[in-house]
């Protein structure tokens, strides 16, 4: 069954023609947010060819698991958690701990403008985070999530991810030597 859609594609068109067994709905899914999910896994996993596996292995399991999804408005928040949960898994496997630039392509986050020696600190310091602390940052700075929906993706109360990711961050800030 292929579906050729009548409008602009959304999340809330694809996803139940997806659910309906519609690959064309499916591939519109991936083709929208396989390149945000790949940056989130780049930085839980610091290696591209381990986040471009990770990313491979979340498509079977977002197929799957698509049901369980209750609001289609949160599809890409919903596929970027499989994503870093994948690639936490991945990383937490292979023990890699390399990290390499982080690409940015958040506007505000743009402006910033760090010379090489400032990427290799902040490189280092997120190196020395677990994959779990990574995924976190990149669930919150590269793809963007809010308190409420990283609190769907941890787990935790929407309080408490807040004060995880302060803790995180005054981690960052003092080992960069940050503090004020």
């Amino acid at each position: 069954m292929t579906t050729v859609f009548s409008a602009a594609p959304t999340a809330s068109s694809a996803v139940p023609l997806a659910l309906d067994g519609d690959e064309a709905a499916f591939r519109w899914i991936v083709e929208t947010h396989i390149s945000g999910m790949t940056q989130v896994c780049f930085v839980v996993c610091g290696d591209r060819d381990l986040a471009d596996e990770a990313v491979a292995a979340s498509w079977p399991i977002a197929w799957q698991k698509l049901s369980s999804l209750r609001d289609p408005s949160s599809l890409r928040p919903w596929l970027v958690t499989i994503a870093a949960n994948q690639a936490r898994q991945l990383a937490g496997r292979r023990r890699v701990r390399t990290l390499h630039e982080v690409p940015v392509q958040d506007a505000e986050a743009a402006t910033m403008t760090l010379d090489r020696e400032e990427q290799m600190d902040l490189a280092n310091a997120l190196r020395r985070l677990g994959p779990a602390d990574r995924a976190l940052l990149a669930l919150r700075y590269v793809a963007g999530l809010n308190s409420t929906e990283l609190a769907t993706a941890t787990g935790l109360t929407p309080s408490g991810t807040r004060a995880r990711l302060a803790r995180l961050l005054d981690r960052m800030r003092t080992e960069l030597g940050n503090d004020q």
